[in-house]
């Protein structure tokens, strides 16, 4: 491919041509045309013809696919970066790997440097047991160490960092020899990221952008709070956002406080990860019976932990109405679940329900909700925050939902199709570095979801990782632009992706067999071969607004 394209400075027009554009009007549109930090035209070969002289910079597009950029509506960019960049323990198949990898890593550090390293999963480990502080203390040299495990919602600890947070092995949540969650986790995680200075973190919110940027990704939600990186972090990475090139950043807030908190901190809505409950891996997300494996706890009757009650959040609710402001929630257990729809409902009878639907509530995760729960969530307009990868890492009849649940309550997890059929709008994302950053790997998972009465067509689970991205995001929040919309038509804004992909396909209406046809006769836009097993299509430009964050046209 070539690329004759001006500096950025004096480029106004650009005409991609000679490829195939994903817009629902236009089905076999092939080239499109933006000016400024608009899309000016979307239209064939003849057309592009027409326009060839007035553009500053004319792209081959060699057969190339041009769709809306990717949103990913839930990731927290710090932990994302450090995972990038620092020790990754993804994919680990033992407690001795893990260390092995932490002695390895560290070696390289400073004495007095804090090793963090986010990943581990011992659900399917020999002893399914993780490192001990003791165990961490020899393989680290003594060093501060962090290790989270894949949900985020419990981590490992070295008596060094154990000593930085002195309150952590009295606090709710503490599990003995360094393993912590809850109250513990938020304890520990504040002193390991204490540590870690401003211009790292700096280092390790660009690593994230610019990888976002070359996976299609042209804006992301973070997803911050008081327990999760601190102010300092959330402000910063907006700062950062603002100054620099790259996706978008929105912010989200979460803490149950005044909710106008979350916009003097440049937010745009009081929520993300605002617990109700924890996860599943981790066995803090609130059941109502108890978990399958309950008995390897120690506690029969477990079924999770809550944050907060129903009566406290619909008090926030009815203070986000009150502010105007865009509230959102994690929640993941069918009983949290219980609790969100209560505090939906009790917060509507105090304020007037349509000024309530009219905050488009989000709801992250989400993954637990039978039929009940999804009418109810569907009455309030709740937006569900959801990331597919999660079935695809832990669903099926062996996985760890399974495990955690039984396989008859596992196989009801994600229910996307049944989110889609209520006019539930979808939103899709990472939760990054909880799973990767990787939209098509996303699209690809709800497509193919192992349960497959919860499979969504690729249409619609592009739909949601694409314009489902910018309708969570509340009307006329704060920095949102209007021209924003996930789909590239004129007058839209110029953000979009470019690929090489295979053959574009038409899946099948019926998405329980996931098939795919070649009939031109449908006429939607077609979407590359989703089946897994093949190849993911490869980004080769990101451009947000018109200007390129990523661009590999010209270099092969």
């Amino acid at each position: 491919m070539t690329s004759d394209a001006l500096p950025a400075s004096e480029t106004r027009t650009t005409l991609l041509r000679n490829g195939a554009v994903y817009n629902p009007a236009e089905p076999y549109a092939t080239a499109l045309l933006t000016v400024g930090d608009t899309v000016a035209w979307i239209g064939s070969e003849d057309g592009a013809d027409l326009h060839v002289d007035a553009a500053d910079t004319v792209i081959d597009l060699e057969g190339a696919l041009v769709t809306p950029a990717f949103v990913d509506a839930h990731v927290h960019a710090t932990s994302t970066g450090l995972a990038l960049t620092g020790l990754d323990l993804a994919g680990t198949v033992s407690r001795e790997q893990v260390l092995d990898r932490v002695a390895a890593f560290a070696a390289h550090l400073p004495a007095d440097a804090v090793v963090l390293g986010t990943g581990w999963d011992e659900t399917h480990w020999p002893d399914q047991a993780p490192p001990t502080a003791e165990q961490l203390d020899r393989a680290a040299g003594g060093r501060a160490v962090y290790l989270s495990r894949v949900d985020v919602h419990s981590a490992v600890a070295s008596s060094a960092l154990l000593a930085a947070a002195p309150d952590a092995q009295g606090a709710a949540g503490y599990r003995g020899a360094g393993l912590v969650a809850q109250a513990a986790h938020h304890l520990v995680r504040t002193a390991a990221y204490g540590q870690v200075s401003p211009e790292q973190r700096a280092d390790v919110q660009r690593a994230a952008r610019a990888r976002a940027a070359e996976l299609g990704v042209g804006a992301l939600h973070e997803c911050g709070g008081p327990d999760i990186s601190g102010e300092d972090d959330f402000t910063g990475l907006l700062e950062l956002a603002a100054d620099e090139p790259g996706p978008y950043i929105f912010g989200y807030w979460g803490e149950l406080t005044d909710p106008v908190k979350a916009l003097e901190l440049g937010g745009v809505g009081a929520g993300g990860d605002l617990f109700i409950d924890g996860a599943l891996g981790s066995r803090t997300a609130a059941l109502r019976d108890p978990y399958a494996d309950a008995a390897e706890t120690g506690d029969p009757e477990h079924g999770g932990v809550t944050y907060v009650d129903g009566e406290e959040l619909a008090g926030f609710l009815a203070a986000c109405v009150e502010a105007e402001v865009q509230p959102g929630f994690h929640v993941i257990g069918d009983y949290a679940m219980d609790l969100l729809v209560g505090a939906l409902e009790l917060a509507a009878a105090a304020v007037d329900e349509n000024r309530l639907r009219a905050l488009t509530v989000r709801a992250e995760h989400a993954e637990m909700a039978d039929a009940v729960t999804v009418a109810r969530l569907a009455r309030f307009g709740v937006v569900v925050s959801a990331q597919p990868v999660f079935d695809q890492a832990w669903g099926g009849p062996s996985g760890m939902y399974a495990k955690r649940l039984g396989a008859e309550r596992a196989a009801t997890l994600n229910p996307f199709a049944a989110y889609g059929a209520a006019g539930i709008v979808l939103a899709f994302g990472s939760d990054s570095p909880v799973t990767a950053l990787g939209p098509w790997a996303a699209v690809r998972a709800a497509a193919f979801h192992q349960t497959p009465g919860s499979r969504i067509t690729a249409r619609a689970a592009f739909s949601a990782h694409t314009r489902g991205g910018w309708r969570a995001l509340r009307p006329g929040a704060p920095g949102v632009p209007e021209d924003e919309q996930g789909v590239l038509t004129p007058g839209a804004a110029a953000t979009y992706a470019v690929w090489r992909a295979g053959d574009l396909l038409v899946q099948t209406p019926d998405s329980r067999v996931a098939a795919w046809s070649t009939d031109e006769r449908a006429g939607v836009p077609g979407l590359p071969d989703l089946t897994p097993g093949l190849e993911l299509p490869q980004c080769l430009r990101t451009a947000v607004r018109g200007q390129a964050v990523f661009d590999r046209l010209g270099r092969g």
